[in-house]
């Protein structure tokens, strides 16, 4: 792990630091068995907390500032940036549910064994949730799931076309066809129209600053190959719905569940599911897919309650 920058922010140190992973199954040839970086901040003291990001082209670590800089009055908060996304490494041939899985694991067992709570946004729900359920983690009292979803954006607006998806990831993968085809994705027209229409609640949250680091996220080398897994159904956790809820019943660590009011309608009857299960909390806020982002505030709301109750502060 080596530390690579430092900054001051509400009184609260923050160091970026970089995890050297290696994966170690069978695709593991396709990056020549060398370490993939990936990215993660680490701020305050105290009790572990791990904060995952969302996946989507446009996530990073940084949609979880407001969480992480009020929570570090409190934990140690690590916030760190997915495979595939953000500020970390995005080789070709590395976006399969399986490796995500292992990435996850291995930076719980190396970088933060002791973690005690973990706030897990969109699709890091499943992962956290598959991370629990595999008992690696003996000391986790608290999964906080804010916006948690388990099935990428296509299958979930227009339906299991699981051959038809992969035909499309394949084609995004390619080297020229594919790289058009992103080009028009991560397009700033087409990013602001996503934005406002399942991502935010409110348009004027969509500032020309905001803008402008979500379309540089999108643009670094190999971008394409997490973002159309994703998108495609690629980096979905879990095939089923049934399988969805029996890893959340399976689950027994405490959950809290917070939902967007403006979720789209089909994400959010699947999270409405989550409200009427045993051992699940359930909290509705202000904002859509990225309301821990939007309305920081107001999921703190109810976060900091939950975490109090659990881990003791």
């Amino acid at each position: 792990m080596t530390e690579v920058q430092g900054e001051l922010s509400a009184g609260v140190v923050s160091e970026t630091r970089c995890y050297p992973w290696r994966w170690r199954g069978r695709e593991a040839a396709m990056v020549k068995d060398r370490p993939l970086a990936i990215a993660y901040d680490v701020r305050g003291a105290g009790l572990s907390l791990l904060l995952l990001p969302a996946f989507s082209s446009i996530s990073t670590r940084a949609e979880l500032g407001g969480l992480a800089v009020e929570l570090a009055q409190h934990y140690r908060v690590i916030t760190l940036d997915w495979l595939g996304f953000g500020e970390s490494a995005r080789p070709a041939g590395c976006s399969r549910p399986t490796i995500y899985q292992a990435m996850l694991n291995d930076f719980v067992r190396d970088v933060v064994p002791e973690v005690a709570g973990v706030v897990a946004c969109g699709h890091s729900a499943g992962y956290t949730l598959g991370l629990a359920a595999q008992g690696g983690v003996p000391g986790l009292r608290a999964i906080a799931l804010v916006a948690p979803t388990w099935r990428g954006p296509l299958p979930t607006a227009i339906g299991e076309r699981r051959r038809i998806y992969a035909l499309l990831r394949w084609l995004v993968w390619s080297p020229l066809l594919g790289q058009g085809l992103y080009a028009l994705n991560a397009h700033p027209a087409f990013l602001r129209w996503m934005m406002g229409r399942h991502v935010y609640s409110d348009a004027a949250f969509i500032t020309p600053e905001l803008m402008q680091a979500k379309h540089q996220t999108t643009q670094f080398p190999g971008a394409r190959f997490a973002s159309a897994a994703f998108v495609t159904g690629g980096l979905d956790p879990v095939q089923r719905r049934t399988d969805w809820l029996d890893l959340i019943e399976s689950t027994t660590v405490p959950k809290l569940a917070i939902a967007g009011q403006q979720t789209p309608p089909k994400s959010g009857a699947e999270m409405e599911m989550l409200k009427a299960m045993a051992g699940v909390q359930w909290a509705t806020v202000p904002g859509s897919l990225a309301a821990h982002e939007e309305s920081s505030k107001a999921v703190l709301e109810n976060l900091k309650p939950f975490l109090k109750e659990h881990l003791g502060k």
